[in-house]
């Protein structure tokens, strides 16, 4: 079954310029890492990647690897990916939810808000295994807290969903709370359950993230601007009509 989220009911008052730029600058970094030799995208995903082991000082990265400070790896990180898929998703959950959260708060406090959840999102998952010699790299902790200040904001929202079973397409409008709910819980308990989920994937970063972004975005709104605000769509069967920026 395939399930993607298309786009969602949430008005935005100004274009989202911040979004559109952070969305640009992974894809210019991605664009620059597939030209790079297969060998030297897994040195480059070491010296800008997250190595915690690196990070907390119990290792040190071979000659010529150490590009930037480690401590500088916490934000070369969230702008670097390890495949289309990996890109893909990310990209499309910050321009799905991105927008409504940079209209929130405006472009600069966007840019601020985003790169400290994916810090706390990085150190989250670091600390979980200091001891650890793989390379943590994409923006997923990050936006995992644009997907946390998303429910906090617009929780009775609807983000309009493809489902996709063999023969069966159909366009659902699903609560925000639902839908962001369930993303949630299934990062938790993959996190919870090393042994479930695909291997590789930061799962403490995306926890970590999220409930940053909830605790942080009542700090970082513009003035006016209400937390969980009620729906505008008048059923959450129908699919609501796209707003401005959608």
């Amino acid at each position: 079954m395939l399930a993607l989220p298309l786009y969602d009911d949430t008005p935005k008052s100004s274009p989202p310029v911040m979004t559109l730029t952070l969305i640009g600058t992974c894809a210019a970094v991605f664009l620059w890492q597939l030209g790079l030799p297969p060998r030297q995208q897994n040195a480059y995903a070491f010296a800008l990647g997250i190595v915690p082991s690196v990070l907390f000082g119990h290792a040190q990265l071979a000659h010529g690897l150490a590009l930037v400070p480690p401590w500088a790896t916490i934000f070369t990180s969230m702008f670097m990916h390890g495949g289309w898929l990996h890109i893909l998703g990310n990209m499309l959950y910050l321009w799905l939810f991105g927008k409504g959260v940079e209209s929130a708060l405006g472009p600069a406090r966007f840019l601020i808000f985003y790169l400290v959840c994916g810090v706390i999102a990085a150190l989250t998952q670091a600390l979980i295994d200091p001891l650890s010699d793989v390379p943590i790299i994409g923006a997923s902790g990050a936006i995992a807290g644009v997907l946390g200040a998303y429910l906090v904001l617009h929780p009775r929202g609807h983000v309009v969903v493809l489902f996709w079973l063999f023969i069966f397409v159909r366009l659902i409008a699903v609560p925000a709370v639902i839908l962001l709910g369930l993303w949630f819980l299934i990062q938790l308990a993959s996190a919870l359950d090393a042994t479930q989920g695909e291997a590789g994937v930061a799962f403490w970063a995306h926890v970590g993230g999220f409930i940053a972004g909830m605790i942080l975005v009542p700090l970082f709104r513009r003035r006016g601007v209400q937390l969980f605000q009620p729906p505008r769509s008048v059923s959450f069967r129908a699919v609501p009509r796209r707003g401005p920026w959608g």
